[in-house]
């Protein structure tokens, strides 16, 4: 049965809202003060509070590739994959207890740069800039950009291509006019949207298939018509509502997934651009580690929000969802090898009634526009702050601005390019390709940054070349699982063994042990920096280390010169006002702020210590939220295992 677009008067009126809505914030970003200031553009003039610190993460994280792929790994696999939405609680706790007030301490815009000041050379910051940059594009741009047109193509009935052409449109625009400060906003509003429409799914269909009890028992007997007796293609997996499954035999054996979204995610909630950019744009520490709290409680939720949905959709429509019958996947959704990941989009648009689908739809692209937005500013940032920097010595606060927007115009560019490959890959589950990107090139990274924090004998040549070797050795395995494709359901794997018998997240494991390996072996060899080159890098020697209500004693000649500073911007701002005559002179200050030519602000110290200072009723406010919240992950994890 062909699913049902978005053809009803009431369900297009709210996506058009939408979309204006969105744009609007957009517009409106270019009549803020200060829009021609670098730090306002890329860290939101580091103000910002902890409710939109924390939606803006959990809508970063949460974009369409949940959508689709965690519904999909819930309607092929089961619950197992909720383990990386709860477990990477303990890393984002970790990221603002422990790593942020190293990065603040550091004084840094970007990740890339912190390595360069801790270890003094620029090499491993060119090369982690461009490493996070291909990132973006594999494991990151390309699936938000392919899942998000999946949603308007089942709504509208375009072709692939035209919808991504769409998508790009709107989203780039937004990202290039708001800067970071459009993107927090709209993403707490997005965020709001997201979790009522969720929670509305979920509603829908656990009534339609009678409850929780009913979902265990009709799951397990959602066949689709057409497959082959002779296998078990089509069949629902027997530990489908487990947590820990065999350590040998199935996809997600436990040892490694335990291992992979805790230690292996360390990298993508602590050391990653896109993500800890919302907290570095905080007020201060306290609004940061409340934007975290924030982040994990919603963390708890896509369970019931995403996987059970998608186990529903299953259960209503196993002969699209689960087909296994290659000419029968082509005609269902243009993808020969399955289906899983149309579960969401298909259980919004035959289940709910008029008007709802159009709200549901704009939480999807809720989901992609705030994925879209956050990659776009995040990988501008670094492309900017660590890479043309390094080319331009000089440019000027505009220059950088300008060459911010229109890099995100070349990565939609370059995106659009790697989307048929996600198309067949990884037996066409979602969730599965991105955690196997990760995985083999990302993971590491966040092996790199814990002996850089922690351990302050660790070297540049041995987070150099321990970051290099691991990531030769998961290209390797990128590029074969490329080759050689995950071959269908009931076909013999003639693959070689290193992907056949090796499951892809213990290999990401052995990654991890062989980057700390290489870092240990290396750093013993060779010298460390002196304690003076350490200063405010490391986790033992940042700023900041003030008992909690001490107060912060700023000098009058700091104060002097923060004043004279401003004083000094307003009457260039004004003098600059009053020689715009033309009318391009005007429309270039709307785009791109005042012409200026001073450099980028440092972070000062005083300024540092200040953001890092807590008083003791926050602290403890804080702390026993960060308790309750691993409290109630060790319980729902023993509850599902």
């Amino acid at each position: 049965m062909a699913t049902k677009g978005l053809d009803h008067w009431g369900d297009i009126l709210v996506v058009v809202v939408y979309f204006c809505f969105i744009l609007g914030i957009g517009i409106w970003s270019l009549c803020r003060p200060n829009r021609g200031n670098v730090n306002s553009y890329f860290l939101a003039g580091r103000a910002m509070p902890w409710f939109a610190v924390g939606a803006s993460v959990f809508s970063s994280n949460i974009g369409s590739e949940h959508f689709v792929g965690l519904a999909g790994a819930g309607a092929s696999s089961g619950i197992v994959l909720v383990l990386y939405e709860w477990f990477v609680i303990f890393e984002i706790l970790a990221c603002a207890w422990m790593f942020l007030p190293v990065y603040i301490s550091a004084g840094v815009f970007t990740l890339p740069e912190y390595l360069h000041r801790r270890h003094g050379r620029g090499r491993i910051r060119v090369y982690l800039s461009c490493l996070a940059l291909v990132l973006y594009i594999l494991s990151k741009l390309v699936v938000s950009i392919f899942s998000g047109s999946m949603f308007i193509q089942m709504a509208l009935g375009w072709n692939m291509y035209a919808s991504i052409i769409a998508l790009l449109v709107v989203t780039g625009i937004f990202t290039v006019l708001g800067g970071l400060t459009a993107v927090m906003y709209t993403d707490t509003f997005q965020t709001a949207i997201m979790m009522i429409g969720a929670v509305i799914v979920t509603g829908y269909g656990f009534n339609e298939v009678g409850g929780y009890s009913n979902l265990q028992t009709k799951y397990m007997n959602s066949v689709p018509s057409v497959r082959n007796e002779n296998t078990s293609c089509g069949l629902p997996k027997q530990d489908a509502f487990h947590l820990f499954l065999d350590p040998v035999d199935s996809d997600y054996p436990w040892p490694a997934i335990v291992l992979m979204s805790t230690i292996g995610a360390v990298w993508y909630w602590c050391c990653d651009q896109m993500i800890v950019q919302r907290s570095l744009a905080a007020k201060n520490i306290s609004h940061a580690k409340g934007g975290s709290i924030l982040t994990g409680y919603f963390k708890l939720l896509p369970i019931v929000l995403l996987i059970f949905p998608g186990m529903i959709s299953r259960v209503l429509y196993p002969d699209d969802v689960a087909c296994t019958d290659p000419t029968v996947c082509e005609a269902v959704c243009d993808n020969p090898v399955g289906c899983s990941n149309i579960a969401y989009p298909k259980l919004v648009l035959e289940l709910l009634p008029y008007g709802l689908r159009g709200l549901l739809m704009v939480v999807m692209f809720s989901a992609v526009m705030s994925s879209l937005t956050s990659i776009f500013n995040s990988s501008s940032t670094i492309f900017t702050m660590d890479i043309w920097r390094r080319i331009r010595k000089e440019a000027t606060q505009r220059e950088l601005l300008v060459v911010g927007r229109v890099f995100v115009v070349f990565m939609c560019g370059v995106s659009v390019l790697w989307v048929p490959i996600i198309k067949s890959s990884s037996g066409g589950k979602l969730f599965t390709y991105m955690t196997a990107v990760e995985g083999y090139i990302a993971a590491p990274l966040g092996i790199v940054f814990l002996f850089s924090i922690f351990w302050t004998k660790t070297t540049e040549p041995a987070v150099f070349f321990g970051l290099i070797i691991a990531n030769i050795v998961g290209g390797i395995r990128l590029v074969l699982e490329f080759v050689y494709p995950t071959p269908s359901c009931g076909e013999f794997d003639e693959r070689p063994q290193i992907l056949s018998k090796m499951n892809y997240l213990y290999f990401g494991v052995m990654l991890l042990f062989i980057t700390a390996s290489v870092i240990v072996v290396v750093s013993l060899l060779t010298s460390p920096r002196n304690p003076d080159e350490l200063k405010g890098v490391t986790w033992w020697t940042r700023y900041g280390q003030e008992t909690s209500g001490e107060t912060i004693e700023c000098t009058n000649s700091n104060v002097n010169n923060d004043i004279t500073l401003g004083t000094q911007n307003r009457l260039e701002a004004d003098t600059e006002d009053k020689e715009e005559k033309t009318a391009c002179q005007k429309i270039l200050t709307v785009l791109f702020g005042k012409t200026d030519v001073h450099q980028v602000e440092e972070f000062q110290v005083e300024k540092r210590r200040k953001f890092l200072l807590q008083g003791k009723n926050s602290s403890t406010l804080l702390n026993i939220n960060a308790i309750l919240l691993m409290v109630l992950i060790a319980f729902l994890t023993g509850y599902f295992s």
